[in-house]
């Protein structure tokens, strides 16, 4: 049996109906922008494989130090040990953050980077005697799919088996644009009850929700709004941090700086599993105590996973590097000429949305954005026949590449996405 064969016979993907689903494709070598199967085929990777490939597949230099580590120290137990990578990460990941955050605790993936984050919020409040039950989060929100994330997050199709297990979340709309000051009296109001623990959100984009977005001014009020009332601030910062909506971490457009941070995705340059949750000293200080029961018990087994650590050092590297910082730049500048084009040539899209190196275009099909839309399979097969890897949410196509693209692949992509447009308008209102 070749790949897809054997593929077929043993696995079950992600996000899939593995009954209707297309031929996954086998995909044996990445290198830069571009992805190649088994058969030769190349395609431009214009979505970062789920936006945690930020420098291109296969760098040499994250390479080199994984490989370097993997011949030092593979893997140590967490509890009662540590070690270089992971002390070093820690120090170098504080530097980029805002002075307020003290303390680093180590996961494996965005979900569970949320997990901790709620844990340690409820768990701040607990361990001080104070019942603070409440948690606030936006609507359209996604944070993951582990039962605390999915709580967190909005109840839609994707989880609807599992509504009637979730714990309570009050939902606020989400500021968009005209709808600002509304949401702000709204959720001044939920803060004056005196009984929220923390706010979560997904600073200035929510990804899955169909790279829904809001200005740094609102989330900055909502921030000093929690600030004055004792609630924690928590930004999951899993797709937005990293340089994608053009600095560091979205929440660098902000004078308010939330408590506690979820980075994961492009932390490790979309090479191994790792998630970091960072907090303030006074949350750490909380949990500081004679009494083992006021302990943070959360773990895995490979938290901390040196090999992770080296390849999120070699990122930091390349961030680091002399004049890496302007090509981030460059692409957020085409990012917002390509905005303005597709605004200007195709006024009858019902959004045109620009946030750094982010770009979304929205499709008016006449139903509510949804990641079931029937539009999304038909531009998601449009797209692969031309070589490019794109994966709407539902009628929104988001063009989010590695900061590595040519100026050149940059361009394939905004001429099929326009292509896209205007084959899609034939068919249906756009």
């Amino acid at each position: 049996m070749n790949l897809i064969q054997k593929d077929k016979q043993y696995i079950w993907h992600p996000f899939t109906q593995m009954k209707t689903a297309d031929e996954h494709l086998g995909i044996v070598r990445g290198e830069g922008t571009y992805l190649y199967t088994e058969n030769g085929d190349q395609y431009l990777d214009a979505i970062s494989s789920w936006w945690v490939n930020v420098h291109g597949h296969s760098h040499p230099h994250i390479a080199a130090c994984v490989s370097k580590q993997l011949q030092t120290l593979e893997h140590v137990i967490f509890a009662g040990f540590t070690h270089p990578p992971a002390v070093e990460l820690a120090e170098r990941i504080l530097g980029h953050l805002p002075d307020n955050q003290g303390k680093v605790f180590f996961s494996d993936n965005g979900s569970t980077a949320v997990e901790v984050a709620l844990k340690m919020a409820i768990q701040y409040f607990y361990n001080q005697g104070e019942k603070r039950p409440r948690i606030v989060a936006l609507e359209n929100a996604y944070h993951g799919d582990t039962f605390g994330a999915m709580s967190a997050g909005a109840k839609h199709g994707f989880n609807i088996p599992f509504h009637d297990y979730f714990f309570e979340v009050e939902r606020v709309p989400t500021p968009v644009p005209g709808r600002e000051n509304d949401v702000l009296e709204q959720f001044g109001n939920i803060i004056a009850n005196g009984d929220v623990s923390c706010f979560i959100f997904e600073p200035l984009v929510q990804g899955s929700g169909g790279m829904i977005m809001y200005e740094p001014w609102v989330l900055d009020e909502m921030v000093a709004i929690c600030r004055k009332a004792g609630v924690l601030c928590i930004a999951d910062e899993v797709m937005t941090g990293f340089y994608r909506t053009g600095k560091m971490f979205a929440t660098d457009y902000l004078e308010n700086k939330p408590d506690i941070y979820c980075l994961s995705k492009g932390l490790t340059g979309g090479t191994l599993p790792l998630s970091l949750t960072t907090c303030t000293d006074e949350i750490y200080n909380a949990f500081w105590s004679d009494d083992k029961m006021k302990a943070l018990f959360h773990g895995h087994s490979f938290t901390g996973n040196p090999l992770g650590c080296a390849a999120a050092l070699a990122s930091l590297d390349i961030f680091e590097s002399e004049g890496y910082l302007d090509k981030i730049q460059s692409l957020a500048d085409a990012q917002n000429r390509a905005a303005i084009h597709f605004r200007k040539e195709f006024p009858g899209l019902k959004d045109v949305r620009v946030r750094g190196t982010i770009l979304a275009l929205e499709f008016d099909t006449g139903e509510a954005t949804s990641y079931f839309s029937s539009r999304r399979d038909e531009l998601y097969r449009f797209f692969l026949s031309r070589g490019l890897i794109l994966r709407p949410l539902g009628n929104v196509i988001y063009f989010m590449p590695p900061y590595c693209i040519s100026p050149a692949a940059f361009d394939t992509v905004i001429e099929a996405i326009q292509e896209a447009v205007t084959v899609f308008s034939e068919s249906s209102k756009v």
